[in-house]
């Protein structure tokens, strides 16, 4: 089987335990849950749920207990998005080749709707604790979860990203946005993944660093794609960085030097997966294509 089928396989079947989390569309409230559904399934890649998956079989442990965290690390960061494209934050008419919540649902309907997948986030991960023999690993990861998704994480990450909007921002402020708005839950995903799959804490360490690059040129090579891509590709609106004046990668250093950041980050977490015991191949190419897409 090609690497492409592999990967269909595997996240048509990661989008199944996705849905067998969301809730059912009904009562008074069913607008928030429309608007919540709305927007886990608007599509994407599921990766962080996949290399929550496939950091977990790397160690070669993986039980049932790891499935509701791939939902939640999902919602997650689909709640992010939510609330990226709002008025307030960018403004994004489009995500993923539709509309995005807020114009569907109302400003209102969508702040809320990011909140309510967060908050649903921990209540989806907390049911691991029915499917497992080791509740301190799953009560850890839990901790990961939500250390890497607030203001030690993604969320203090936004914090800076939205106070320098249209200020310079210099390159180790750069740096620390982008590794907690994105590195974070790659972070929490592939440790997770260690965690439940019995890593050694040298294990999870290392992971949390391949995390930490991957994330970094990962968020590199969006500056990337927002100034050379089309929006048809991307299923977003490109140029949105200048419109919102924000200091990326390419506006700090120029296109060539952020596609050498791209090679350097991508080249050291490689050498650090490689320097492990165990090999998934899967999960090298995975990140592989993580770092250097296309779109």
């Amino acid at each position: 089987m090609s690497f492409k089928d592999e990967m269909k396989a595997k996240v048509e079947e990661i989008e199944k335990q996705i849905r067998s989390f969301l809730p059912g569309e009904k009562g008074f409230q069913k607008t928030i849950f429309e608007a919540m559904n709305y927007s886990v399934l608007a599509g994407g890649k599921r990766l962080r749920p996949l290399l929550m998956q496939e950091s977990c079989r790397l160690f070669g442990r993986e039980g049932k207990e790891i499935v509701p965290f791939l939902a939640a690390i999902e919602m997650i960061h689909t709640s992010s998005l939510v609330h990226d494209d709002l008025p307030a934050m960018d403004a994004d008419e489009y995500r993923r080749g539709r509309k995005t919540t807020w114009v569907v649902y109302g400003e209102d309907m969508a702040i809320l709707a990011g909140d309510a997948l967060m908050i649903y986030a921990f209540e989806t991960a907390a049911r691991a604790f029915r499917d497992t023999d080791r509740p301190d690993l799953v009560g850890r990861c839990i901790g990961i979860l939500a250390e890497k998704t607030g203001i030690y994480g993604m969320i203090g990450g936004q914090t800076v990203d939205v106070e320098m909007t249209g200020k310079p921002v210099p390159e180790d402020k750069l740096d620390f946005i982008y590794r907690l708005k994105t590195g974070a839950l790659l972070e929490a995903s592939m440790m997770i993944g260690a965690v439940l799959g019995g890593a050694t804490e040298e294990q999870i360490s290392l992971m949390e660093q391949v995390a930490s690059d991957v994330g970094l040129a990962f968020q590199i090579q969006d500056d990337i794609l927002d100034v050379t891509s089309t929006s048809e590709v991307l299923g977003k609106p490109v140029g949105s960085d200048e419109k919102n004046e924000k200091t990326t990668y390419v506006t700090l250093k120029g296109l060539a030097e952020a596609r050498e950041k791209v090679e350097f980050y991508s080249r050291r977490a490689a050498a650090a997966l490689e320097s492990l015991p165990v090999r998934n191949e899967f999960l090298e190419e995975l990140l592989l294509m993580l770092m250097t897409r296309e779109k």
